[in-house]
């Protein structure tokens, strides 16, 4: 048998159309780092974003209302510190001038020598006497000398009425509010011990006159010496 020629086998291609090109294979995509960081950026932008949102906002403090001044009243002064303090370097308590006037009162101290306690006293000018002798004025302890209450200057005859119950009053007399006690100083009464002391019982149940201060008349000034 003769020999026959070997059938050519041909490939066939696919048709090509103008103006394409034929597809890769395999085409992978590949990796783009600028996609990467835009994307990163986006996202911290967001996150930015939503903490901005949830941060509590700053709001203007409110007016604080000003405190009230309050107006502290100046303590009203103290009547007692005007008055004559008897001491034993300084015992002036009045001058002569303005005590002429017939039953004229003072309110004064005398500092108790032993206690160096300052008692309430008065001294009164009595219309019998000169004012320049000493038997003029009578001083005395506005303290009771039992119990605790304050003996007071009574000048107005009706007072002792009213309040005391003392009808005979002719003449200013000193009283124990507490007992209703009346005392004369127009008189002097005998106490215990042979002592005769001014301000006799008119009335009541005080078992003795007011303690008595003694004074003297110095240059025309009234010193209280010393207390009984």
């Amino acid at each position: 048998m003769a020999n026959q020629p070997t059938p050519r086998r041909f490939k066939t291609d696919m048709p090509q159309i103008p103006g394409l090109s034929a597809k890769p294979e395999s085409s992978q995509p590949g990796f783009k780092p600028v996609r990467l960081i835009g994307f990163l950026a986006g996202l911290i932008f967001c996150l930015l974003c939503v903490r901005w949102v949830m941060l509590p906002k700053a709001t203007e403090p409110a007016a604080v209302a000003p405190i009230p001044q309050i107006e502290v009243p100046a303590p009203a002064p103290d009547a007692n510190a005007a008055l004559p303090h008897a001491t034993e370097a300084e015992p002036g308590v009045a001058s002569v001038e303005e005590m002429v006037k017939p039953w004229t009162s003072k309110d004064f101290f005398y500092k108790n020598r032993l206690s160096g306690e300052n008692v309430p006293a008065m001294l009164i000018r009595l219309p019998t006497g000169s004012a320049n002798q000493r038997t003029g004025y009578w001083a005395f302890s506005l303290n009771a000398p039992f119990g605790n209450c304050r003996l007071e200057y009574i000048a107005e005859m009706e007072r002792l009425k009213t309040d005391y119950g003392f009808l005979a009053a002719k003449h200013p007399m000193v009283g124990n509010p507490c007992s209703r006690t009346v005392f004369d100083p127009l008189k002097i009464m005998n106490i215990p011990g042979g002592v005769w002391v001014r301000g006799a019982i008119a009335q009541g149940s005080d078992l003795r006159p007011p303690l008595g201060i003694e004074v003297e008349i110095r240059g025309g000034e009234i010193l209280a010496d010393r207390m009984e």
